[in-house]
């Protein structure tokens, strides 16, 4: 599995201006359900209803929320960088600019699991958090993300 199966470019929200975690939650889940066919609000309950059980804010200026939905075809992913951070209740108490909503479906176990791992592995390395801070747009962004580590 490879992050460019994961995200698209227009997954892509390089100028995200939500002002609260609950916000940012809604702003993702609704280019998800852009891109996938379902309701906006669906997919905004299974990932705060993930979210409610302990927060995805890894740490870094960085969160990961993600849930699974019975009605999706195969795990997406949508990111966002926000202008300004925001509290997500991280692990570390620093405040969110990274968010990288996965969402997968319900049957997905390992390829979830994997794919978590992966998308958290990408933003593990300080050089690739920096160049997703410094990026202003969407094809930039999706390059430094699907990009094989080991060439950067």
């Amino acid at each position: 599995m490879h992050l460019s199966d994961l995200i698209a470019e227009d997954a892509i929200l390089p100028g995200l201006r939500s002002h609260s975690k609950k916000q940012v939650l809604q702003d993702l889940s609704e280019r998800a359900a852009l891109l996938t066919g379902l309701e906006a609000r669906e997919i905004f309950e299974t990932v705060l209803a993930r979210e409610r059980l302990g927060s995805t804010g890894i740490g870094n200026g960085i969160g990961i929320p993600h849930g699974k939905l019975a009605t999706l075809p195969r795990i997406r992913g949508v990111f966002g960088r926000l202008i300004k951070p925001v509290d997500f209740e991280a692990l570390d108490d620093q405040p969110v600019d990274l968010v990288f909503l996965l969402i997968a479906p319900e049957g997905a176990g390992a390829d979830h699991l994997k794919a978590l791992s992966k998308i958290a592995r990408m933003l593990r390395h300080p050089q690739t958090v920096r160049e997703l801070r410094a990026s202003r747009d969407a094809a930039a962004l999706h390059y430094l993300m699907t990009q094989d580590p080991a060439a950067a």
